[in-house]
C-alpha cells in the first residue's frame, strides 16, 4: 500500500516502482514503456501537461509511494470544493481514489497519472481564475480575466514538496471577503438545512403600531435573520421597527422602519436565493483574484448605486451614484482600470449613439430641439441648425457630431473623473439631483453618475495639494474647460456584487438590477454548482 491511502498495485509493479530513481523513467523495459506510451497518450490534447510531462522524462507526481503528499493533498481540496462553490462533481474525487485502489498494470498508472494532472489543472483555473469565461454569459461584463499558465501551476505544485496542501489552499483568492463569503455559504447551509427562515410575511406593508399574524410572521424572520432577540410580542414595536431599520440598511432600502412592500419582497425572499447570490459573489472574486486592487482604488458597486475611495482596506470618501439603465446597450459594464485625470468645467461630445437615436428624430421634427447642444462638422467648425436638413439624414449617414459647451447645466455637470477605456466610461457630475433620493438609481446611458462629485474631486486630489478644495474651485470659477492630472494614477473597479460582507462579518445583499447574477447562476448550475452541500 501506499502512504496512509490504502492504493494497491500488484506486488512486482509496487516494488519496481517505489525501487526506481525518476531518470529510469525514460526507458528501457517494455514494463515502462506502457506508462511513458500511457502518459503521453493522456497529455496529448494539453499543451501545458504534454510540455510537463516531456521536460521531466515523464517521471510521475502523483502515482509512486513518494507522491503521497501530493495525491493526499490534491484529492483533499477535491473532497472540500462544494465549500467554494466549485462543481465538485467535475473532479469526481471518489472516483480517482477507486482508480488507484484498482490499478492493475503500468498502462492503467500513466493513463491515471494524466487524469490526476489533468484534474489539478482544471481544479486550479477554477478555484484561481473561476469556472466561467463571463463575456460569454453576459457581454457586459467585459473583466479581462487573468489565466495562470498550466505549466507553471504544475511546476510550482511540485516544488511545493510538504507544503503541498499549503500551495493548493494559496490558490484561492486572498481578499478577506472571500473567505467570509465561504463562512456565509456554511451558515446559509445550515439554515437551510433547519428550515430556512420561517413562513413568508403575508402582507403589503407593515408600520409600528400594527399587530397580528403578519407582524408575528415578520418578527419570527428577521429573528431567523439574526436582526431581532427572542420576544413573543405581536404588535410592531420599537423594537421590531430598529430591527426593520437595520435590514434596510444593510440591504441598501430607505431604511425609514416601515416594511413596505420593497422591503417585504426582500425580507420574503428564501434563502436559496442568497445563497445564489453569495455563490455568484465567490466567482466573481475568483475573476479578481491576482488583479491588484491598488492600496487606494474606486470601488464602484453597480448594484449599490455608490463609490467609495477605499485607502488601506478603509473607506475615505463614499457617494451615491446613478448608474446604466437597465437596457442592452446602456448597462453599465464590469471592468476594470485607472483613473488618470479628471476635467473641470467640461464639455460634452455627445456619443454617436445619442446623437442618431435620440437627437436626430427631436431635430426632424423641430430643428432646433435641443438647441443648448451645438452641430460640429467633421473640422470641429459649428454649423447653424438652419443650414442643415435634417429630413435627409438616417442613423447611417447624418455627417454631425454634437457638442454641449461647459456650463452648470451641461449633461456631465462641472466636473469628469476619466479612465479612459474602450467603452467611452466615466464618472461624471449631473445638473439631474433629484434622481438621488430614488432608491433604485438605474437612469443613465451607462456612465456613473456621482452625488457628491466636488468631494470626490477633493478626496483624489488630497494626495498631491495641500488646498485641495481651494485649488479646484479656483480653477471651477474660472469656467475654462480644464484637465487636471492625477500624479499617481487610482485603480478604480466597476464592479457587481449582489452579496457583500461588511468588515464586522454581516452579509449585505442588493437587488439584481441587469438580471446579470441570475444568468451567472444559470450558468454556474450547469456546469454543476450545487446550491447546498456543505460537509459537516
Amino acid at each position: 500500500m501506499f502512504a496512509g491511502k490504502g492504493v494497491r498495485l500488484g506486488a512486482a509493479v509496487l516494488a519496481l516502482t517505489i525501487a526506481l530513481s525518476p531518470p529510469v523513467w525514460s526507458a528501457q523495459t517494455a514494463l515502462l514503456d506502457g506508462y511513458t506510451q500511457a502518459i503521453a497518450e493522456g497529455a496529448a490534447e494539453d499543451r501545458a501537461l504534454a510540455e510537463f510531462y516531456a521536460a521531466r522524462n515523464y517521471a510521475p507526481i502523483w502515482t509512486t509511494g513518494a507522491d503521497a503528499v501530493r495525491r493526499a493533498a490534491l484529492l483533499g481540496a477535491l473532497e472540500n470544493a462544494a465549500a467554494h462553490g466549485l462543481p465538485a462533481a467535475r473532479y469526481d474525487a471518489e472516483g480517482l481514489r477507486a482508480a488507484f485502489e484498482g490499478l492493475r498494470s503500468e498502462r492503467e498508472r500513466g493513463l491515471l497519472e494524466a487524469r490526476m494532472s489533468r484534474v489539478f489543472l482544471t481544479y486550479a483555473h477554477d478555484i484561481s481564475n473561476g469556472i466561467l469565461e463571463p463575456a460569454k454569459v453576459d457581454p457586459g461584463i467585459v473583466r479581462e480575466i487573468p489565466r495562470a499558465d498550466g505549466r507553471a501551476l504544475l511546476e510550482g505544485f511540485v516544488a511545493s514538496g510538504e507544503g503541498a496542501a499549503h500551495y493548493l489552499h494559496g490558490l484561492a483568492p486572498r481578499a478577506p471577503q472571500y473567505a467570509q463569503l465561504m463562512k456565509a455559504r456554511y451558515d446559509l447551509a445550515g439554515q437551510i438545512a433547519r428550515g430556512g427562515w420561517g413562513a413568508a410575511v403575508q402582507a403589503s406593508k407593515l408600520k409600528p403600531g400594527d399587530q397580528g399574524a403578519a407582524v408575528v410572521a415578520l418578527r419570527d424572520r428577521l429573528q431567523a435573520m439574526g436582526y431581532l432577540g427572542r420576544t413573543a410580542s405581536a404588535v410592531y414595536d420599537a423594537d421590531l421597527q430598529k430591527a426593520v431599520q437595520q435590514y434596510q440598511f444593510d440591504q441598501g432600502l430607505t431604511a425609514d422602519g416601515v416594511a413596505g412592500a420593497g422591503t417585504l419582497e426582500e425580507i420574503n425572499r428564501a434563502p436559496e436565493e442568497r445563497m445564489k447570490s453569495i455563490l455568484v459573489a465567490m466567482e466573481r472574486l475568483r475573476w479578481m483574484n491576482g488583479l491588484e486592487l491598488g492600496p487606494r482604488h474606486v470601488w464602484v458597486n453597480i448594484t449599490d448605486f455608490s463609490v467609495k475611495i477605499i485607502d488601506h482596506g478603509k473607506k475615505t470618501f463614499e457617494s451615491v451614484t446613478v448608474v446604466g439603465q437597465n437596457q442592452a446597450d446602456r448597462r453599465t459594464p464590469e471592468f476594470s482600470d485607472e483613473m488618470e485625470m479628471m476635467v473641470i468645467n467640461p464639455s460634452w461630445s455627445v456619443p454617436r449613439s445619442i446623437t442618431v437615436k435620440e437627437y436626430l428624430p427631436m431635430m426632424k421634427k423641430n430643428p432646433n430641439a435641443a438647441g443648448h447642444i451645438s452641430l460640429v462638422d467633421s473640422r470641429g467648425r459649428t454649423v447653424p441648425r438652419s443650414a442643415v436638413n435634417f429630413a435627409a439624414y438616417n442613423e447611417r449617414n447624418f455627417p454631425f457630431a454634437m457638442k454641449q459647451p461647459p456650463s452648470n447645466s451641461n449633461a456631465l455637470g462641472l466636473v469628469k473623473f476619466l479612465f479612459p477605456n474602450k467603452y467611452n466610461i466615466y464618472l461624471h457630475d449631473t445638473p439631474s439631483k433629484s434622481l438621488f433620493q430614488k432608491e433604485v438609481r438605474a437612469y443613465s446611458h451607462g456612465c456613473i453618475r456621482v452625488g457628491q462629485p466636488f468631494d470626490l474631486a477633493y478626496a483624489l486630489l488630497a494626495p498631491q495639494s495641500a488646498d485641495p478644495e481651494g485649488e479646484f474651485q479656483k480653477v471651477l470659477k474660472s469656467g475654462h474647460e480644464t484637465t487636471v492630472k492625477l500624479e499617481t494614477p487610482v485603480p478604480v473597479h466597476l464592479v457587481y456584487f449582489t452579496a457583500w460582507p461588511t468588515v464586522r462579518g454581516r452579509m449585505e445583499y442588493r437587488r439584481d438590477v441587469y438580471g446579470r447574477d441570475g444568468a451567472l447562476w444559470a450558468a454556474l448550475a450547469k456546469a454543476g454548482v450545487e446550491l447546498q452541500p456543505v460537509a459537516d
